[in-house]
This record gives C-alpha cells, structure tokens and sequence, in this order.
C-alpha cells in the first residue's frame, strides 16, 4: 500500500499510517518478548527507505538483518496480505549498510576520546562527581597543551601526565589525588577488556555516511550488529547516546521538512535510563527535545513503557503498543501507563485491549494534521516484504565487501596525538640527560600538522590492506578535513569543545 507523504503500517478499521512529514516528532515502540516489535520496527524501517529515508537500528538478536535481502512469500505473510488488503506486497531487498563496533559483522565504527568527551566517559566507566571532576581536568589540559586525545592509549597517556603533576594541578584547578587518577585508570582497563578499545580511534565516523539515497532514490537503512555488544550494555547505551549528540551536533537547524533526513531507532531502551543520574536524563531530555529541528526522529524501542522516563516519554507522539502481560504489580502498573499514554477509542477500553492483542496486532496512534494524536487502534501490522530473519553469515561477508563504504572505515588510522607526544617528550629528555647533542634529541612531538605532514610523509606508501588496497597515506588525507575539524578544532579551543551539545552536556 503506498500512501503519498506516508509510511503504511497495517489496517485496523481503516489504514493506519505514520505521516512523514511528522516522523520528526519522535515515537514509542513497546511489547512483550515475541509480540512482534522486531517487525513493527522492520515495517517502519521499510516504508521510510521507501520514501527516501535513511533510517539507523540496532539489531540486538540478528533478525534484523534481513533487510538487506529479498523477503519470501510464506504462509503467514501471504495470509496477513491478505486480510489487510496489502495486494501490493512483493518481496523485496533495501539499500543496506552493515555497522559494528567491533569489526566482526560489518564495517567498524569509532570515535575520538575528544569527541566522546568526559561527560559520557564518566558515564561509560561509572565514575563518581570527584571522578568526573578530574576527568574534566584531564580534558581541559589537554586543551591547553594541545595533546589530542584520540584514542585510549592517548588517554591514558594523559592521566599519567596528570598525575605525575598533580600537586601542580592542584593549586590551579582544584584537587588532583593521584589515587582518584589511578581509579580513572582502572576503570579504563575495565573499559578495554570489555571491547571499547576498538571503538576509540580514527578514522572517526562521518555522520553523512549514514545518510544517503540509492540510485532509485531509497533511504540508507544502517544496521548495527548489537549482539555482542550486548555483553557490554553500558557500552552500548552510551555510544547510541554519542550517536544521537553528534547528529544534534552537526546537522544544521532545518525546522520542520517535508520528511526527516534520518530516524534514530533506540532498541533496549532502558538500558539508556538504568542507573542514570538525574543530570544525564534531563541532558537526554534536552537533545530530544531539540534534535527534532535538525531533521532527526527519534523512537525508543523497549518492552516496558515505564522504561521511558516521563519527561522523554511526553515527547514521543507516534507510538505502536503491542501486547503486555498483567500478572505483577508492576506489569499492571505498566499496562495502566500505556493505556493512558493514548487517546481513548470509546468503541473498547484500552487497557483491556493490550493484554488481548495477538502476536502481530498493535494498538496504534499516530500524529496527523496539525500534530494531533489519532484516536487509537486495533491494528493487525502489514508483513515486512524483506526477509524476516537473519543474514547467513556469507550473504553478510557479502554485502559489507560490496557496500559503498568498503574500504573507508577497514583500517585504523594512528597518527601524532597526545601519547606520541608525550612519550617523544621522555625519549627526548633521556637523549640529552646521556649527552646527545640538542640537535639529535629524540623527538619532541612538534606542531600538530608538522607532525601530520611527518606521517604522511613516512607512511604515504604503506598499504592499508583493506579491500581497496588503499595506501595509508591516501587514507590520511582523504580524511584530512574532517579529522582537524572533529580533533584538532575541538582539542586546541576548549570554548568550542563538543559545540553546541557540549553547552548542554556542562552541569
């Protein structure tokens, strides 16, 4: 069914549909374990791919991503189609780029320390307010000097520095222990034992990387392989939490449009809000709240509608409810919560309802019009028309080594940072203390893009060994621009450090 400024999601007495135009303003997506989130989720990913929209998700269970493969026409899609009226369901396969913070099952992700900044990496290593508060010190130190920090080694460099100055530091910005120090630094060797250390480096991503069009004009449907992520949940949180503030960061202000640029899908919500301190969830609040000028949607993905504190959840006005248990105290208080989250349908009492629905019905409302919530209903959820189901692990090898970034995210990229520097320092003190005349000391670490011109210089011929057999020194500088923009920019000015969210993220 193809509905001209929306995305078709079932039939309940009449068609039900999310209006593009209004996908900015956020959504709810909730139900039990096998109610059918996952498809509800695959549905909208679908219908807004279609219109020209790209769309990021997280594949928690690998059921996701199927997406990027031909669906089959089997007994139960057929019969859905049909009762529906869906006679325009054919398979098909979507525009699909594959991410994982690892490496393993899709192009990599990373990012800088400077970029991640230490309000979330207080967060990600479960610091306290005298933590944070050194923490805070060590990035703006690193400001000052011009030590970027790029990855953890870099980090880790820096809070040696730290602490071999602490009583220095103290008196100019407050007290530095060196046994708060060496907390930071065991709980970053927590951090690197849990996987982080492959997320933290260069090339960092480019968020114009997971916007773009096919050649039919199709929206980019990123999915990033959470399975083994999983494992580490406060990673996981906190780098869709990253992912969400660089996109409020770097988009430009655009108002409302015709149809978002991109729709963020937040899967296990909860895990976002767990333990959060107070301080973060308002933060939280604030870049929902704004991130919808800039073109993005924003819809949580989670079992329990209490997951979503109140002053998130006020802020999500298209909401699909799939069918909850009521046998606990607390499962009833949910199921009371949701019920009143929608606008009432006198022809049946919601609450009742959404302990009734079947696998694959939802109580659905969307925002239309002027931004008014439909009255909700019961709604059987149109069959997904890509695989539902998991990628064998050779038709996934397959669509990463042929996707339009292949090559371009593959090798890690270790130029002058903060730990060279700092170590070149060392070195360089050595070699005088033993007599080496000035001229021959160890290295320095020089300016920042004498020492980038010094990289490239030294390595422009190695290869990279990806599957375009690019040679690192072409990598640098096609990557150049952005990289003195995302860690030189931000390390050499703390007023413009982190930008605009950075303004929000100060307590």
């Amino acid at each position: 069914m193809r509905i001209e400024g929306g995305v078709y999601l079932g039939h309940s007495i009449e068609d039900e549909w999310l209006e593009l135009k209004l996908a900015n303003r956020h959504g709810l997506i909730t139900g039990a374990t096998g109610t059918g989130k996952t498809v509800s989720l695959q549905v909208l990913a679908e219908g807004l791919s279609a219109a020209g929209v790209s769309v990021f998700a997280a594949d928690i269970k690998g059921d996701l991503s199927g997406i990027g493969a031909k669906g089959e026409e089997k007994d139960w899609i057929a019969k859905r189609a049909k009762e529906i009226g869906f006679t325009e369901w054919e398979p098909k396969k979507f525009p699909v780029v594959y991410w994982d913070l690892f490496g393993k099952q899709g192009h990599p992700i990373r990012a800088t320390i400077s970029e991640m900044g230490p309000l979330l990496l207080a967060r990600l290593m479960d610091l306290n307010d005298t933590q944070e508060g050194v923490l805070n010190i060590v990035f703006k130190l690193a400001d000052e000097e011009g030590l970027l920090l790029l990855d953890l080694k870099d980090l880790r460099a820096v809070l040696a520095h730290v602490a071999e100055r602490a009583d220095e530091l103290t008196v100019e910005y407050g007290n530095v222990s060196k046994a708060t120090v060496g907390t930071i630094q065991r709980q970053l060797l927590v951090l690197e034992q849990q996987g982080a250390e492959s997320f933290f480096g260069e090339p960092a991503l480019a968020i114009s990387d997971l916007m773009a069009t096919d050649a039919e004009g199709r929206g980019t449907i990123n999915i990033l392989a959470a399975d083994e992520l999983m494992a580490s949940p406060r990673l996981y949180a906190t780098f869709l939490l990253w992912l969400l503030s660089e996109l409020f960061e770097e988009l430009p202000e655009v108002g409302d449009l015709p149809q978002p640029k991109l729709v963020f899908f937040f899967d296990e919500a909860h895990l976002l809000f767990d333990e959060a301190p107070k301080a973060l969830i308002d933060k939280v609040e604030q870049v929902v709240r704004l991130v919808r000028s800039k073109g993005v949607g924003v819809y949580f993905v989670t079992q329990n509608p209490l997951d979503v504190p109140d002053s998130v959840s006020a802020q999500l006005g298209n909401r699909v409810q799939h069918a909850l248990r009521a046998f606990t105290p607390r499962e009833q208080k949910a199921v009371r919560a949701a019920a009143e989250t929608f606008r009432q349908n006198p022809k049946f009492k919601t609450e009742t309802a959404i302990t009734e629905l079947a696998v694959g019905e939802a109580l659905v409302s969307m925002l239309h019009g002027k931004g008014v919530p439909s009255v909700v209903q019961r709604t059987f959820v149109r069959p997904p028309e890509a695989r539902v189901g998991p990628l064998t692990p050779a038709e996934r090898a397959t669509l990463v080594n042929t996707s339009r970034l292949a090559g371009r995210y593959d090798e890690t990229i270790d130029r002058l940072s903060a730990y060279e520097k700092l170590r070149g320092k060392v070195a360089g003190s050595a070699g005088r203390s033993a007599g080496a005349p000035q001229g021959e000391a160890a290295p320095s670490g020089g300016g920042f893009f004498d020492g980038i011109l010094e990289t490239v210089g030294s390595i422009a011929g190695m290869k990279t060994g990806g599957p375009r057999s690019r040679t690192i020194g072409e990598t640098i500088i096609t990557s150049a621009t952005r990289s003195a923009a995302t860690a030189a920019g931000r390390q050499i000015s703390n007023a413009l450090v982190r930008g605009v969210l950075g303004s929000l993220f100060k307590r």
